[in-house]
């Protein structure tokens, strides 16, 4: 009995191991499916962002913990960059292109072109859901409220830099990227344009400026943030009403080339010698920005009437941070055929006129377009 019992366990057995043998693919794909359809299921649940990086201090190094302001900017490539923030693997499936390595004052009008372009290619992509681009904040706000005036999409595309190098005590680099993914990534972003997020602000580009350039809450809108991102989530207060993106006339697609457009700054006792000279550069439009109303001094208005009379677009903004600029005051603008440049600071509204100038605006299309945008 004790024999018979033990042949039939291992007849048991044996029958038992043949069948696993005879399938070990179906069995073993369905001892593990569980786990692995978890994880693929939490993989492709995450947004897919792709961070653009083109230098600047979020990938600069200083020589010791303490240089918060004496570093060299654009020292760390992208896949670095990416691979010492593992927190972002929670947050989105996230790639890296480095662009440029270069820092933002050397920011090109090539540059806008080749950034924005790529830019572009990414937003048509069924595979990306949103774009991040990592900037030195000297000219960030530039770019971002380029991209937003090019770029024809309604995927969410954030600019972001930081004020402090990697390396530094309280570096601020690291939480402004893996909010910038967070952003890019969020439904709830999308259709509102192009972003600046540091200091935990979400800033739509057109307003956003850099105000402060030692301190990690440099950037600032005279309106008002749109928002803040806080430990991943977003909460929103207000929502973007100029034009933008794909209410855009502008499209990066077909803009190969952009116009000189030069500024010229007011101060006490000014002479015209910058518009004398950039006049005969080829300057196509000169943005003046002017004291208080932007105002011009009385010395600078002939010259700048003489520019208009060559074709030279004269826009008249200010050099006050805040405010905005009326037309037909402090100047008669309808007299002279100039414009204003509402509450545009005077790099920005040398952007919307060399894009302008792309479509061939006269002043009264491009004074429009200062309303509108």
């Amino acid at each position: 009995m004790a024999f018979q019992s033990f042949r039939m366990s291992v007849m048991a057995a044996a029958i038992a191991f043949a069948g696993f043998a005879g399938a070990p693919a179906l069995s073993l794909a369905q001892d593990a499916s569980p786990a692995a359809n978890a994880a693929a299921a939490q993989t492709a649940a995450k947004p897919q962002v792709v961070v653009l990086a083109t230098g600047g201090t979020i990938a600069g190094a200083g020589a010791s913990t303490v240089n918060s302001a004496t570093y060299t900017a654009a020292k760390v490539p992208v896949d670095k960059l990416l691979a010492g923030l593992p927190e972002l693997a929670q947050v989105a499936n996230v790639r890296g292109e480095q662009v440029f390595q270069i820092a933002s004052e050397s920011f090109t009008n090539d540059n806008l072109l080749t950034l924005a372009k790529r830019v572009s290619q990414l937003a048509k992509q069924s595979d990306v859901d949103g774009i991040v681009v990592t900037h030195g904040t000297d000219t960030l706000a530039e770019t971002a409220y380029f991209l937003s005036l090019t770029v024809h999409t309604d995927k969410p595309i954030v600019v972001v830099g930081s004020m402090r190098p990697g390396t530094a005590l309280s570096a601020d680099g690291a939480l402004n990227l893996v909010n910038a993914v967070s952003v890019a990534g969020s439904k709830d972003a999308k259709g509102k344009g192009v972003f600046v997020t540091m200091n935990d602000e979400i800033n739509t580009a057109r307003d956003v400026n850099k105000d402060i350039n030692i301190q990690t809450g440099a950037f600032k809108s005279q309106w008002g943030p749109l928002g803040m991102v806080v430990e991943g989530r977003n909460y929103w207060f207000r929502a973007p009403v100029k034009r933008h993106t794909n209410n855009s006339e502008f499209n990066i697609d077909s803009i190969d080339k952009l116009p000189q457009v030069d500024i010229v700054y007011a101060y006490g006792s000014v002479q015209p010698t910058a518009v004398n000279a950039l006049v005969d550069s080829g300057a196509k439009a000169i943005v003046h920005a002017g004291t208080g109303n932007g105002s011009v001094a009385d010395r600078m208005v002939k010259p700048l009437q003489d520019a208009r009379s060559k074709g030279v677009l004269i826009v008249r903004s200010s050099r006050v941070p805040y405010g905005f600029v009326l037309r037909n005051a402090e100047q008669p603008d309808d007299k002279y055929d100039w414009v204003v440049a509402h509450d545009m600071r005077p790099e920005k509204a040398r952007i919307l006129t060399m894009l302008a100038l792309t479509k061939g605006a006269s002043t009264k299309e491009l004074q429009r377009m200062f309303w509108e945008y």
